[in-house]
């Protein structure tokens, strides 16, 4: 039998325009059930998407925290994540349930 060679499949390769950013971040949102680790790693995955330094630049930080803030390792304060979002280009908004 022939071995399979697999590879780490990661998201920020298939994000390619604004739309595609803001479907997942719109999807990552409706998963998230209250946990901002996991919306800080989707934004994470949008920003090495767009590449890491030109949004650590444009939000006014620098890589090293943004890598940090971004790593769904812990959740960032809001001030960074609206920041962020503006980095990338996104807009947040709210609905009625």
């Amino acid at each position: 039998m022939a071995n399979t060679k697999t590879s780490r499949y990661d998201v920020s390769e298939h994000l390619r325009t604004p739309e595609e950013m803001a479907a997942y971040l719109e999807a990552c949102l409706e998963e998230a059930n209250g946990d901002a680790a996991f919306i800080a790693k989707a934004l994470g995955d949008i920003a090495r998407a767009k590449g890491m330094s030109q949004v650590a630049r444009e939000a006014g930080l620098s890589r090293e925290s943004l890598y940090k803030a971004l790593s769904g390792e812990r959740a960032p304060g809001f001030d960074t994540i609206l920041k962020v979002i503006d980095a990338l280009g996104l807009k947040l908004h709210a609905e009625a349930q």
